[in-house]
């Protein structure tokens, strides 16, 4: 395998992103399976696109811009766990900024959850997953993967906040934004988010567990 594969394999991941939510097609789908089916879909088809794309990284061969150390990994590994009790946290929340929420016509600006913190969660959990990957992988490849996914995730907001902007209009978006921010600290957190905090544990212990499986690298202590 070399450059030219990893390439081909990009590009057939940004593929699979982009044609599905063209609107002729995602209507077709939405038809087909139904709006939660097409969710359903559409997650489970990235999401192995994803892990394919993070295998891929692997081909070419490795041209090293920086080191891994000890400190790298260590930061990598308890940085992923603040990333999972974001997802946690913030997965089938109200949230009308951004996806991934859940009843959003329930949201409370006066208790906005995690969306006090930042009104697109999930991205910025991709976010950190993406920066903080790139810590201890200093191969191009992996720079290269890393870095665009976290581009990708910043291009993301913007473009979430201008869909929103259009669809609950300017105004009441920017008045449920100001009370968001404004909301008390403590209403980052809401009922259930002991519950929700185990779930981040579980899911944190089994990532680090099965990381060699799905990345092909053992992290492991």
């Amino acid at each position: 395998m070399n450059w030219v594969a990893y390439g081909a394999m990009f590009a057939l991941f940004l593929f699979s992103h982009s044609i599905p939510t063209r609107p002729a097609v995602k209507r077709r789908a939405v038809v087909a399976v139904g709006a939660r089916g097409f969710t359903i879909l559409y997650s489970l088809l990235s999401l192995a696109m994803l892990l394919l794309l993070i295998r891929a990284a692997n081909w070419p061969d490795p041209v090293l811009l920086w080191p891994q150390s000890a400190v790298t990994l260590t930061v990598t590994r308890i940085g992923m766990l603040a990333v999972c009790m974001i997802f946690a946290l913030s997965l089938g929340r109200p949230n009308p900024f951004s996806f991934g929420g859940a009843k959003n016509d329930a949201f409370d600006p006066s208790r906005p959850g995690f969306v006090r913190v930042h009104r697109h969660p999930l991205l910025l959990g991709f976010l950190l997953w993406a920066g903080l990957h790139l810590l201890p992988n200093g191969d191009l490849a992996h720079v290269l993967l890393f870095g665009a996914l976290g581009g990708f995730a910043i291009l993301g907001m913007r473009l979430l906040d201008r869909r929103r902007q259009k669809e609950l209009g300017m105004q009441t978006w920017q008045t449920l934004r100001q009370h968001a921010k404004r909301a008390p600290l403590r209403t980052v957190f809401a009922k259930g988010d002991v519950r929700r905090s185990v779930y981040a544990l579980f899911a944190y212990c089994g990532l680090i567990a099965g990381h060699s499986a799905f990345a092909g690298v053992s992290v492991l202590w």
